[in-house]
């Protein structure tokens, strides 16, 4: 389907009841033999999943929850890897009209504290590995009262499986609402504590948008997203977006490797592929006509924008075309590359069907055609958050009249396609220009030595600021100033002169979050305070 058709046909379709587990899952398992996941992990195991065996065990571990004691909109926290107990915890939270908070298995001590004690969370499921750690924070937490591992449970644990083996296999629907509370993601925080992002059960449902108009997953289709289990994108494509539509998803736990990720490709036959960028960055690195991914038909990618000329590489290895999207913790997909629209190499894309997203200036008025401005959503749509939960400040600074404000900036061409420039506190002014560090870094990745960079600004007494490139090398290559100077000229060549980086510097990492978003924010931290020291 073309996008404008799709776009002109779509209506939102949202019932007064629903709950995903009840109306999705269950209706999938009618069919006991319909594949859901196939998994796999570092040392070789491997599980393949129905269906039916996600309903039937979920019905089971939301009995198991109504057993410890918790009940309809109690926070349960879940925190575990890539392995099946994910959705099988996930879904029966859901079934059990709990609210759901997402944790990634890479917490550390204080951001439990945090976000048990917000939440005032009533439960969490976790691994057994990370016993130590809850019980090294419970004391802190008073209002965590079940705990729940999968593994060998410690004392005062309730064992995962051996709860759920015990539980009764029937359990009656509850009625819960589209509207009502389901998901709470909190985002990443810097300066400030983390924002509680508060979904409704209607966005588990919007989320069908997602699989169809951007993942273009199709029945007999496997899907792989590579994201970690404790972030919003593993609800868009790892969840929500391929099962509502019935579509078997593979999940592996273990390490990114690209080499590895490429093995799993060929070994599994995957068909559609979701990545983020900072992985596609290093896939192709690698020799990519050394794999057979002849059943790959259609390949995404998301969290931050993917560079023009990685889109040229993997097309030129694979014939296939990586259709970038962009969304956030508190949105499903705004803009993308969707299904049925010519792909330009570098865009965000286009606004997603259902969605009135425009770029805004400062006053609130759509900007112009190539004049930069911020993203921004009119109205609120089933897929949208409902609020950052016990926020009422964040809340209402998001809104300015009838939009939504995403914090990003972009501009919009002639043919409504979107570019992105940067998160508004990212962009840089240096005497006077407006600078994007997207577009300098993705200069920088052209050069043969590069293979990965981050642009911030630094401050600067004469221009106000400069750009600074970090860059880490490829393999056989070593900083040095020549070096620094030879990309500092490649960067001339490729983009406008003044937008060139005035400082280099080599790093051996850069700094990411578990999403593989590198983290800007953390290096221009680091800028301004070696600045000020001086």
């Amino acid at each position: 389907m073309l996008y404008e058709d799709r776009v002109a046909q779509f209506r939102w379709q949202i019932p007064d009841e629903f709950n995903f587990a009840s109306d999705v899952i269950d209706a999938y398992a009618e069919d006991r033999s319909r594949l859901a996941l196939v998994w796999e992990n570092e040392s070789g195991e491997e599980a393949r999943h129905t269906f039916w065996d996600f309903a039937e065990k979920s019905r089971r571990f939301a009995n198991v929850l109504r057993g410890l004691g918790i009940e309809r909109g109690d926070p349960v926290m879940i925190m575990l890897p890539r392995i099946p107990e994910w959705q099988i915890a996930f879904l029966g939270a859901l079934r059990l009209g709990a609210l759901v908070i997402p944790c990634t298995a890479q917490l550390r001590a204080k951001d439990i504290i945090y976000r048990a004690n917000h939440s005032a969370a009533r439960a969490i499921v976790t691994s057994a590995e990370n016993r130590e750690l809850i019980e090294g924070v419970r004391a802190e937490c008073p209002s965590l009262r079940a705990l729940v591992a999968v593994g060998d449970p410690p004392r005062g644990w309730t064992g995962f499986h051996e709860a759920l083996r015990g539980a009764r296999r029937s359990f009656e629907r509850v009625p819960t609402r589209s509207t009502d509370p389901a998901i709470c993601f909190y985002t990443s925080g810097t300066t400030k504590d983390p924002k509680a992002v508060l979904h409704s059960h209607a966005y588990t449902l919007a989320h069908r948008l997602t699989g169809e108009a951007w993942l273009d997953v199709r029945r007999t289709d496997l899907h792989w997203t590579t994201s970690d289990t404790g972030w919003a994108k593993a609800a868009w494509s790892v969840l929500f977006g391929p099962w509502n539509l019935g579509v078997p998803i593979f999940m592996y736990n273990g390490r990114f490797e690209p080499k590895k990720e490429l093995q799993l490709l060929e070994k599994h036959q995957i068909n559609t592929f979701c990545a983020p960028p900072t992985e596609y960055r290093l896939l192709v690195k690698e020799d990519l006509a050394g794999y057979d991914v002849s059943k790959l038909r259609h390949c995404v990618g998301a969290g931050e924008p993917l560079n023009p000329e990685v889109i040229e590489q993997w097309k030129k290895a694979y014939g296939l075309t990586i259709h970038d999207g962009y969304g956030q913790t508190e949105t499903i997909i705004l803009v993308g590359n969707f299904v049925g629209l010519p792909v330009r190499a570098g865009s965000m894309g286009k606004p997603a069907p259902g969605h009135d997203v425009r770029v805004v200036d400062e006053s609130g008025a759509e900007a112009p055609a190539g004049e930069v401005g911020e993203v921004a959503l009119r109205g609120r749509t089933p897929s949208l958050f409902l609020e950052y939960w016990k926020n009422p400040e964040e809340s209402s600074a998001c809104w300015r009249g009838d939009y939504y404000l995403t914090g990003d900036r972009a501009y919009r061409d002639e043919q409504g396609y979107f570019w992105f420039v940067g998160r508004a506190d990212d962009v840089i002014i240096s005497a006077g220009y407006r600078i994007g560090p997207f577009e300098v870094e993705s200069a920088l990745l052209t050069h043969p030595a590069v293979l990965e960079s981050a642009v911030v600004a630094s401050p600067d007494p004469i221009r106000g600021a400069v750009v600074k490139a970090f860059i880490k090398l490829r393999p056989g290559h070593a900083g040095s100033d020549g070096l620094a100077k030879r990309i500092q000229d490649h960067v001339k060549q490729i983009t406008a002169p003044y937008k060139y980086p005035r400082e280099v510097e080599f790093v051996d990492e850069l700094p990411k979050t578990v999403s593989g978003k590198i983290r800007r924010v953390e290096l221009r931290e680091r800028e301004e305070s070696r600045k000020r020291g001086r």
